[in-house]
């Protein structure tokens, strides 16, 4: 997959295919539309493009309303590393700003769509907006595209709901501490994502050598905390482990999560790490000594260690 900041460097995509969207956690229904791009691009000998926006556009528009608490699934490096999954050809990042919001659906067609990519075909989900004000539609791309040399699709609706998925649910999932249904929804593991250093000397004294993984964005949901399973890679074959969060309730972006591999391992600082969230196996609780922490650690140690995963 091919990655790019800006148009002007995308402009050898052959027989672009495009989409536009967050694309936030690359789930189910987003699969859908993917697949439709391939499909198409397969058709004419052409090549996949996902446009889609950093920092997410509420972000932007509505910072101190509907952007103000908006918690993303995946970070940029999740997202991108999720997308590479799917056989997307082109992935371009716009750099989302009130100036970039100002461009009307025609300009963004026709100065945009067509002069630097040069596209094909646009896919859209159902119901989809787009430019200044969410004034554009479908029927406003068929009859661009019909005046431009075009094709436009837009996903039926029948199709997007037999994926019945939205970011919202698997949110509240997360922030429920429900892995396993977000997992089912998202269609693929949760996932964080971040550089590793040794942290927390207490639980290494008492044999649970851990790693602290940089939260590398403010708005990155984090499931509640206690005590996951989760798989652990980063360029070694995937092992076992046990992650701890701890969110400070008066600050959420002060939020630790620590992972120790319950398998004997070299050391991981300063490598980026994949957790893969399968289960939570308990909320966070009071332990009064290091003992009791120890014991209760090696009860949650055995845990995972029957998980099949």
């Amino acid at each position: 997959m091919r990655i790019f900041k800006n148009f002007e460097d995308a402009g050898d995509i052959r027989n672009a295919v495009v989409t536009t969207g967050s694309f936030d956690g690359v789930h189910m229904g987003h699969k859908v539309i993917l697949q439709h791009l391939r499909n198409h691009a397969d058709q004419i000998g052409g090549e996949t493009v996902l446009i889609t926006f950093n920092p997410h556009p509420r972000k932007v528009l509505y910072p101190e309303s509907a952007g103000k608490d908006l918690y993303l699934i995946s970070s940029q490096r999740e997202k991108i590393h999720l997308l590479e999954k799917t056989g997307l050809d082109n992935l371009i990042i716009v750099d989302f700003t009130m100036e970039f919001s100002k461009i009307t659906s025609i300009g963004f067609v026709k100065n945009i769509l067509l002069s630097k990519l040069h596209a094909r075909k646009i896919i859209v989900g159902f119901n989809h907006h787009f430019g200044h004000n969410r004034e554009g539609d479908y029927d406003a791309l068929r009859k661009l595209g019909g005046e431009n040399g075009f094709e436009v699709e837009e996903i039926p609706e029948q199709d997007i709901q037999n994926e019945s998925v939205s970011s919202t649910k698997i949110r509240k999932s997360l922030l429920d501490g429900n892995i396993q249904k977000a997992n089912a929804y998202l269609d693929h593991f949760y996932i964080v994502m971040g550089p590793a250093r040794s942290s927390n000397i207490l639980l290494a004294e008492i044999g649970f050598p851990s790693y602290t993984i940089a939260i590398e964005e403010d708005c990155k949901l984090v499931p509640p905390n206690g005590v996951y399973a989760v798989t652990v890679n980063g360029g070694f074959e995937p092992r076992k482990g046990m992650c701890f969060i701890r969110k400070n309730q008066d600050s959420p972006i002060d939020t630790l999560v620590e992972v120790h591999l319950t398998e004997n391992h070299e050391s991981l600082d300063n490598k980026v790490l994949s957790l893969y969230f399968h289960k939570r196996l308990r909320e966070e609780k009071t332990l009064i000594s290091l003992e009791e922490l120890r014991k209760q650690l090696i009860i949650d140690k055995a845990q995972i260690d029957e998980l099949i995963f």
